[in-house]
């Protein structure tokens, strides 16, 4: 796998995202330098763990389980031939657009070494994303908060464990890969299509975020 590009926001103002004077930051665009990534801090205290990046809404988004977000071209590419328009990189709101690799069957837990084998950033994947009003409201697409659950592949939100410089081309290797079942793909559908599955999510251990750790243990009792 490595980086086709690194994406930063553009901020603007719509009425369709609920954050704090309607400010979003789901239009990223390519940067032509590189980025510093580290952890921004715990959710509604940190936003985007990339320098430069902008999250308008901090109660639902960013913070150390949400640092960065992956989403791979090859999905990009079904979802503009589906949707028969131009989908450039970045338009989903990630911050790295990847290629060479499945980001929806990389485990929770799973690390990611980037660039540099020594000084590269190390990133650990943390979940998938869930997709809200903003989302739709930004692609303009009829239906499609419903087409995209359908899907079950929501790319892969990572926390920074060692931070670093990436840029694009950058290689991604991963260091270390948990035996358990708990894919991004996994955890997607137990928190939207499958809740049977909330309870088989609880092997990712530690690595799940609180949130989804909290909604499991509800489950079981």
């Amino acid at each position: 796998m490595k980086l086709l590009s690194v994406n930063l926001a553009r901020p603007h103002t719509a009425e369709y995202t609920d954050s704090a004077g309607r400010v979003t930051g789901i239009d990223k665009r390519p940067a032509p330098h590189p980025v510093r990534v580290s952890a921004p801090g715990p959710k509604g205290s940190g936003g985007s763990g990339l320098a430069g990046d902008t999250i308008g809404d901090w109660r639902h988004h960013g913070g150390d389980d949400q640092a960065v977000y992956a989403f791979a071209r090859e999905d990009l590419d079904g979802w503009a031939a589906e949707l028969g328009r131009e989908l450039p990189n970045g338009v989903f709101g990630e911050n790295l657009t990847t290629t060479g690799g499945s980001v929806n069957d990389a485990r929770v837990g799973e690390r990611w070494r980037v660039g540099d084998p020594d000084r590269g950033p190390l990133l650990e994947v943390s979940c998938g994303r869930i997709p809200c009003r903003t989302f739709a409201g930004w692609l303009g697409e009829r239906g499609w908060i419903k087409r995209f659950t359908q899907r079950a592949a929501p790319g892969a939100y990572l926390r920074v464990i060692e931070p670093g410089e990436v840029r694009a081309g950058d290689a991604v290797q991963v260091v270390h890969r948990p035996e358990h079942e708990v894919s991004v793909a996994f955890w997607f559908r137990a928190l939207t299509t499958e809740p049977e599955l909330l309870q088989r999510m609880l092997a990712a251990g530690d690595a799940l975020p609180h949130e989804s750790r909290e909604r499991a243990l509800r489950r079981g009792a």
